[in-house]
């Protein structure tokens, strides 16, 4: 899995358990909505620190969490 999947799977994974839509998640964080499709859509290859951490505001997580995953393992990065 390249690290722009992991991110992609990671944001949908906390959107869908914290029952957030992406205009929802917009609407909290101040990140256009367009800006959280590109990265769950996997075009945005480079997310900014700062989105990230605008988005895990929102989410209602600090973002060492969003990160606590087995996705960011390093066995399962490939890029």
């Amino acid at each position: 899995m390249t690290l722009t999947q992991a991110l992609s799977a990671r944001l949908t994974e906390l959107m869908k358990e914290k029952n957030l839509t992406a205009y929802r998640l917009s609407m909290l964080t101040g990140v256009n909505q367009t800006t959280i499709g590109d990265i769950r859509h996997m075009r945005n290859k480079a997310v900014n620190v700062r989105i990230l951490f605008e988005l895990c505001q929102g989410l209602g997580i600090e973002i060492k969490d969003f990160f606590d995953s087995p996705l960011f393992l390093n066995e399962n990065i490939t890029d």
